[in-house]
């Protein structure tokens, strides 16, 4: 009996589709690319058209990479929050000379991730800020110290703009760094300092920035040599639909040239502690993305990237685990890392903690219908949940992460690493 009221109930929301977004709709569906113009209509649906344009995405999650949602198990290491650059969007970074400058020395570095190992991950993310006085050689001596002593550890490490620092201050080519890093261990580069690959934004979001010619030009340099990367958006800023369209139109040209995208993951602006929001100096700054926003990153970044890119991730840092959860639902097929110490959304004012337990992944994913898997950096799966068990994860035994591992906000307050003391002992001051 209700068989038929539910098909035409169906019915009626799909005939509500403004025939625009179904003719898009029905591009994405068929395999075919859907145009930058395109997209750009996407990410401006509302009401039913983005309800459906929802659905659709789900429906080429499933298609494409079935129902499996994987995580893995890593640690963030930002060995300094130094930095050269003044970006807008940072609340990260401080002067080489203030109190809260701090600097991880190598031993640090290298108990952070023996530790990290320890507790069953595979993967550690070392990225940190351009500090000035640091010899251009340090990122290969850090990864070099990291293999020798874990050298079973993937070094998932420095962002294209550390690259370009890199090669800058010791005057080789950015290809020669590259293959120095790869050398001395670097298994995958993270791509970010992406933020919108458009320079009109840049200029305003972070004057100075990496710009989008040498980002791309780097990111194909790193594939070219067989080191894979991820890939990244940071909107809910200034930049409008075009440019976030235009962008995954870059990533989707450099995956159809090299093949080396791993993943896309789509960050939003988290603004409460960030001196582009504090100086009130740029019109039409927002307040990071809304929950519309979010979900139309994912569904329109699925039916755009789907057959070049298809890992898409969610970041429980930026939207919490109970959206994060939901995006599972707008064509997303991974959560992302356990993080362990996470330091760069903390220190923008983000509120979802520093880590997320194995077992806690699991849960979300079972809960939305989904069968949880532990992969590799590298989307190799390492263990499929199939049943509701849940094994026992050293993660899990950590009762207070910030008294574990220590917090950002515990760390700049730490006389021990003071950056400033560093410093002077290089200049011998």
């Amino acid at each position: 009996m209700t068989i038929p009221h539910l098909q035409n109930s169906l019915d009626a929301l799909l005939s509500g589709v403004t025939p625009a977004v179904g003719h898009i709709l029905d591009r994405a569906l068929a395999g075919e690319d859907i145009t930058v113009e395109e997209a750009t209509r996407l990410f401006d649906a509302s009401g039913t058209d983005l309800l459906v344009m929802t659905a659709a995405a789900d429906y080429l999650r499933k298609t494409t990479v079935g129902d499996v949602v994987t995580y893995v198990v890593n640690r963030n290491i930002n060995f300094t929050n130094v930095c050269v650059k003044a970006c807008g969007f940072c609340a990260f970074s401080r002067g080489h000379l203030g109190e809260e400058g701090y600097f991880l020395p190598l031993e640090e570095v290298i108990q952070r991730a023996r530790e990290a190992r320890e507790l069953g991950a595979t993967e550690v993310c070392v990225q940190a800020g351009l500090a000035p006085g640091i010899d251009g050689w340090y990122y290969v001596k850090l990864c070099k110290a990291i293999k020798e002593a874990l050298p079973e550890l993937h070094i998932h490490g420095f962002s294209p703009e550390e690259v370009l620092n890199g090669s800058t201050l010791t005057g080789v080519s950015v290809r020669d760094y590259l293959s120095a890093l790869k050398d001395a261990g670097v298994g995958s580069l993270p791509g970010t300092s992406a933020e919108i690959l458009v320079d009109e934004v840049r200029d305003q979001i972070s004057p100075g920035r990496i710009p989008t010619a040498k980002w791309v030009e780097l990111i194909q340099t790193a594939h070219a040599l067989d080191i894979p990367t991820t890939s990244t958006i940071m909107y809910g800023h200034i930049e409008n639909s075009h440019h976030k369209a235009v962008h995954l139109e870059i990533l989707r040209a450099i995956q159809k040239r090299t093949g080396g995208i791993t993943e896309f993951v789509p960050l939003s602006f988290v603004y409460e502690e960030t001196p582009i929001y504090h100086r009130k100096r740029i019109p039409g700054l927002r307040t990071g993305a809304s929950g519309a926003e979010v979900m139309k990153m994912y569904a329109v970044s699925r039916l755009m990237l789907n057959k070049w890119i298809p890992n898409l991730q969610v970041s429980w840092v930026k939207e919490g685990p109970k959206l994060s959860q939901i995006s599972l639902m707008a064509g997303a097929n991974d959560f992302g890392g356990t993080l362990i110490n996470e330091s760069i959304s903390t220190a923008a004012g983000a509120g979802y903690g520093q880590l997320m337990k194995p077992s806690q992944f699991r849960n979300m994913i079972r809960e939305m219908g989904r069968i949880p898997a532990e992969r590799s950096t590298t989307y190799n799966r390492i263990r499929i949940f199939e049943s509701e068990e849940n094994p026992v994860d050293l993660l899990v035994l950590v009762d207070n992460p910030e008294e574990r591992f220590g917090s950002y906000h515990h760390l700049i307050r730490l006389k021990d690493y003071r950056f400033k003391d560093f410093y002077h002992a290089r200049k011998g001051l």
